[in-house]
């Protein structure tokens, strides 16, 4: 399982996506420069420890109402040449691993083939903060297409009712009725616990 470093980083993740988002196709907040806290997600280990990977929930409270966005981030000591130029979110320095270049997870290699593994019910969900714990909240229900599927991210979190629907069908989310869908929970702006769909194996 991977280490987590109690220390800093310089930019922090929040800072980072604060000018990252606003330049994706999929940012709902127009002109508005987000304002951005972290309401939940978990982590993968990468099984050759070299990618740090993490499943992040900010919530953009800078709008009339909050949209909860999904980024999916791995962690590199150094530039790839498998993740192209627009793949990269910015770099941090980090107080015990030096410089980090972070990667739009859905760039990243090491980031979806773990998303993969975890929606094949081979990876295990890290916590998101403490070394050594899994996280039982994150689930899959339903079954991945046996052949040939691909995996799907949702940016835009949407939360699901007690009979595991969207409550509302309006945005980006569209897996609900696909075959595996990994489900799992972030906390609303007036503290209240949601569960959404994160990601879904559709075929290809």
């Amino acid at each position: 399982m991977a280490v987590l470093h109690a220390t800093t980083m310089k930019p922090t993740k929040l800072e980072l996506l604060t000018a990252w988002l606003p330049r994706q196709s999929w940012y709902e907040g127009g002109a508005a420069t987000p304002e951005l806290a972290t309401s939940g997600g978990f982590r993968l280990d990468d099984p050759a420890g070299e990618v740090g990977i993490e499943i992040m929930v900010v919530t953009d409270t800078s709008g009339p109402e909050p949209v909860v966005y999904l980024v999916p981030m791995g962690y590199r000591g150094a530039e790839s040449a498998d993740i192209p130029a627009e793949g990269l979110i910015g770099t941090s320095e980090h107080g015990v691993l030096g410089t980090r270049w972070i990667f739009d997870g859905t760039y990243d290699p090491v980031v979806t083939a773990q998303l993969r593994a975890l929606l094949d019910g081979v990876a295990v969900p890290q916590h998101q903060r403490e070394s050594g714990r899994t996280e039982p909240t994150v689930v899959v229900e339903g079954a991945v297409p046996a052949d040939g599927s691909e995996v799907r991210i949702n940016r835009v979190l949407l939360p699901v009712d007690s009979a595991g629907e969207p409550r509302d069908t309006t945005g980006t989310q569209d897996g609900h009725s696909a075959p595996a869908r990994l489900v799992a929970g972030w906390t609303g702006p007036d503290g209240t616990a949601v569960r959404g769909v994160f990601a879904t194996a559709v075929r290809g």
